[in-house]
């Protein structure tokens, strides 16, 4: 059973930058798509980026963090690295993961079997 340990998140002013980390333990990511997710305040948990199938390593964004954030991965941790921070992107930040999940589900809260922790990420305007 794989557990995701978040880390990083805080605050900062807008424009300023972040990195999380999520780091799986007792099972490898190998195989596994891994996603970052966000959920602000009285908002649905939402997509934020993943990447699709660990040893193929393809990454994808949602249209609201492309060309900010950068999602990279290296031994068991995959980053979550946050530029030109804005304050709508204040929200609780969550990795996922999932070993059976198909690309058409890619954006799926539902899709993910596994969660981390949740990290608290805040701007300031």
């Amino acid at each position: 059973q794989v557990q995701l340990v978040q880390s990083g998140g805080g605050l900062v002013q807008t424009g300023g930058s972040l990195r999380l980390s999520c780091a799986a333990s007792g099972r490898t990511f190998s195989g596994a798509t891994v996603g970052w997710f966000r959920q602000a305040p009285g908002k649905e948990r939402e997509f934020v980026g993943a990447i699709f199938r660990w040893n193929v390593g393809r990454i994808y964004y949602a249209d609201s963090v492309k060309g900010r954030f950068v999602i990279s991965k290296d031994d068991n941790t995959v980053y979550l690295q946050m530029n030109n921070l804005k304050p709508e992107d204040t929200a609780i930040y969550f990795c996922a993961s999932d070993r059976s999940l198909i690309l058409s589900s890619l954006r799926l809260v539902s899709a993910y079997d596994h969660w981390g922790q949740g990290t608290q990420v805040t701007i300031a305007s």
